[in-house]
């Protein structure tokens, strides 16, 4: 029997019910350390098994594929902060001066890597295309964020441990993609008889990400330090940037005659904000007493799009099915 129309799937249900955790019962001390380090594993493990399972010929599709590249890094670093620019007259008054500012400087942030790529995996879209993009999107953030802040918000940056952030990523990301390919020949037929387990990774990763990040925001104050009418404003600013970038990428996507694969990378790599990436930034452009208030616009958007992309991400996957169900065998 089908799932009634408006009735969530058990997934988004896990996702509301890890957010609803994570605002009473958030990851502190010790445990928040065992949370970042089994959330730094699983998303390890993700890397790998989807590198154990992508073809030699799927890898170098997705690494020519400059043109889907191009257009991502063209939402992520052109279309977010026009739309920023454009649309503050019009929202600028549901919040504060310096959360406008946060939102500003949400817009010139590189894509999140992990969840990015899990959304397209779980939409069955092109994830080989999605690792590239996703990754080089985050290694151009560290050069081009503060580049856009300083042309944006007429504010000198001052320099960050590149070296860092690209060591992490390679540790954490590519490093474990490169080992699990090397080993498709020995792993490569058990993933594809059990394609299960990479679903339950791609989910479990996402539920891990928005839990530990929850928690970090519900920690730094997220309930306590925003009046009310200036979260809620707040929060119609950050699902009004996303619905926005997500029609446009979309609408895009279909103009440009993407197939649908290409399609849901677009959106999803296209529509994402780094969190991960954005505080340590904040921390380095903005003053101290500022900080606060200017990632909380990141934290609501990072918590926004997680939701909202799981949601769309299950009725993609659901269209690539029906369709595949029906096409001629």
């Amino acid at each position: 029997m089908s799932r009634p129309r408006f009735v969530p799937d058990n997934f988004t249900l896990a996702l509301i019910a890890t957010v609803v955790l994570a605002s009473f019962l958030p990851a502190s001390g010790q445990f928040a350390e065992y949370v970042e380090l089994v959330t730094t594993g699983i998303v390890s493990l993700l890397f790998f098994l989807h590198g154990a399972k992508l073809s030699r010929q799927a890898i170098l599709a997705g690494i020519g594929h400059w043109r889907l590249h191009v257009w991502i890094f063209i939402a992520t670093f052109v279309l977010f902060p026009v739309l920023g620019l454009a649309l503050r007259p019009v929202l600028s008054p549901l919040v504060t001066t310096e959360m406008y500012i946060g939102v500003l400087f949400l817009c010139t942030l590189p894509a999140t890597v992990q969840s990015a790529i899990a959304f397209t995996s779980m939409a069955r879209g092109n994830v080989p295309a999605a690792v590239c993009s996703a990754s080089a999107s985050t290694l151009l953030g560290i050069l081009v964020t503060p580049i856009l802040v300083s042309l944006i918000l007429h504010k000198n940056a001052e320099g960050g441990d590149a070296l860092h952030a690209i060591g992490k990523i390679a540790m954490t990301l590519l490093l474990p993609f490169v080992i699990g390919h090397l080993m498709r020949p020995v792993i490569g037929g058990f993933l594809q008889r059990r394609a299960s387990i990479i679903k339950l990774v791609d989910q479990g990763s996402i539920l891990f990400v928005v839990y530990a990040a929850f928690s970090a925001a519900v920690i730094s104050g997220l309930w306590k330090q925003t009046p009310i009418p200036s979260l809620l404003g707040l929060i119609v600013l950050c699902c009004i940037l996303l619905a926005v970038v997500l029609f446009i990428t979309t609408w895009g996507a279909r103009r440009l005659g993407f197939s649908k694969e290409d399609e849901i990378t677009l959106v999803f790599c296209g529509s994402k904000k780094s969190m991960v990436s954005g505080i340590p930034m904040a921390n380095v452009l903005f003053p101290a007493a500022s900080v606060g208030a200017i990632v909380l616009p990141l934290m609501l958007f990072h918590q926004i799009q997680l939701m909202v992309c799981a949601v769309l991400a299950q009725r993609y996957a659901r269209r690539v099915q029906i369709a595949d169900e029906s096409a001629p065998h």
